[in-house]
């Protein structure tokens, strides 16, 4: 274990892959990010495996699909994690942050946990009281979220964004970078580090601070582009979440079916000053880990459970598997392993970084695992990428059209499959990469209609034979029961 690598994974929540400058990103300033683009490996194409938080981070960090390990929705308990193989292994595993277990404080296989959860938590949760909630009760002071913003007049104008107009330590990205910072700074450990930083935004209610809020609002920030035929030709279940989430508000956005050019401009502000907001605690981690000494022998990781479609097809947050939710930047640098200031085309999913990650420490990833290795990409040698990626979702509270839906995407055509449904989505991400004229009866598309629905049945088949015996692997004990 000598030479095993500090391995720091930073991972954001709700970060569309279109915030970061050095990604083409012109309307963002992130140099932070952008400086471990230019020194490590990005991948252009990964896609999370569940276009919400829970389910993704379950199948992140235990290597199986949602259906799989049995976390299809926001809310279903997890806990047991390949982190603990890591700690066998002779990690320390500290978490910094969101990790979004359920319950919350579960070990997950860390040592070390310092939980800080979702800004919102009025749905679930919402006496749990976290490290954050502490800190903000310490200095005598009441969190900014969903029961203070419905006092506001104008509380269904503002789409979830707010300015944070507390002390600006304790916003919760500057208070996760001030708490992983102190905490490199502070502990002193002669073990290989696993280290995860989970940073609660850019995921709603988006509310830099005074000053970052108006810097992103001085400026020409994209804005989504909805005409009324893309809005009749959205599937049902999107037409539903629609009008659901306007009478439903979550995580402190209230929708509007029309809003204004003003609103909107203002939410997506609001959301990119979130990111530079993580992108300067990211420098900030970077440079207490340079001060640490080894970052010679450490390997850093970046990205994120899944975008958020701000407005785009007309809809709010997450949970329709377009490619703004789906598709997530993912750098991991580390110039002494790994050639950097290269950029990987084919098609990986998120949840690949766990046998990554497993196979840097020494551990053999068990043959089980639906997610695969991307060393060999790392490594500069060839690699064929996955041919599909997949997304699922179930039984969660914004899908009151949908039970459960699957999405298979190949390089130029995505489908999108509602359970109980002869209605689904189909686009030619080649000519309509907007995803906005939907294929799905129309003959002319039958053929790769039926190759991508014949995808999805392979995908079943292959993880039932795959996976037949993952679930001692997947399901602690005490989880047995709660999971049936």
């Amino acid at each position: 274990m000598s030479n095993a690598p500090d391995i720091v994974f930073i991972i954001t929540d709700q970060q569309r892959y279109d915030t970061i400058r050095a990604l083409g990103a012109a309307h963002m300033d992130t140099p932070n990010i952008d400086r471990l683009v230019e020194t490590g490996v990005s991948f252009d194409q990964c896609h999370v495996t569940a276009p919400s938080c829970v389910p993704c981070r379950a199948s992140l960090f235990t290597g199986y699909y949602p259906h799989t390990n049995g976390v299809l929705a926001n809310g279903q308990p997890w806990s047991r994690t390949w982190v603990s193989d890591l700690a066998n292994a002779g990690y320390h595993c500290v978490n910094v942050g969101k990790m979004h277990t359920i319950p919350y404080d579960a070990k997950a296989g860390f040592h070390e946990r310092y939980v800080v959860e979702n800004k919102d938590r009025y749905m679930e949760g919402r006496w749990f009281f976290d490290e954050w909630d502490k800190a903000l009760a310490s200095h005598g002071l009441k969190k900014q979220q969903r029961e203070e913003y419905r006092k506001r007049p104008d509380y269904k104008d503002r789409l979830g964004a707010f300015t944070w107009d507390l002390p600006a330590a304790l916003q919760s990205d500057n208070f996760i970078g001030d708490t992983a910072c102190w905490w490199l700074e502070t502990k002193p450990v002669e073990k290989p580090l696993f280290l995860v930083v989970g940073f609660p935004g850019p995921h709603p209610p988006y509310d830099p601070t005074p000053e970052m809020a108006e810097k992103y609002m001085a400026r020409d920030v994209p804005l989504p582009d909805v005409s009324d035929e893309d809005l009749k030709a959205l599937a049902a279940p999107w037409i539903e979440k629609r009008a659901h989430d306007v009478e439903v508000d979550h995580d402190s956005v209230a929708w509007k079916l029309d809003p204004t050019a003003d609103e909107l401009k203002r939410m997506r502000a609001y959301y990119y000053a979130n990111c530079e907001m993580i992108d300067t605690q990211v420098g900030r981690i970077l440079d207490a880990l340079q001060v640490r000494g080894n970052m010679d022998n450490t390997i850093v990781i970046f990205t994120s459970d899944h975008g958020d479609n701000l407005g785009d097809h007309g809809l709010s947050q997450k949970w329709a598997p377009y490619d703004e939710v789906t598709r997530v930047p993912m750098i991991i640098s580390a110039p002494n392993w790994f050639k950097g200031g290269r950029k990987v085309t084919e098609m990986v999913q998120l949840f690949d970084l766990g046998p990554t990650i497993l196979e840097w420490a020494g551990v053999t990833p068990d043959s089980s695992l639906e997610a695969i290795s991307l060393n060999t990409a790392l490594e500069g040698k060839p690699f064929a990428g996955r041919r599909h990626v997949f997304c699922e979702q179930a039984g969660d509270v914004n899908m009151t059209g949908a039970s459960y839906l699957t999405m298979a995407r190949s390089e130029t055509h995505k489908l999108i499959r509602f359970r109980r449904s002869s209605e689904g989505q189909l686009f030619d991400l080649v000519a309509d990469p907007g995803e906005r004229k939907n294929l799905w009866n129309d003959p002319a598309a039958a053929a790769i209609k039926q190759d991508l629905l014949d995808a999805l049945l392979d995908f079943h088949l292959e993880s039932t034979i795959q996976t037949k015996n993952a679930r001692r692997l997947i399901v602690a004990p005490s989880d047995a029961e709660a999971l049936q």
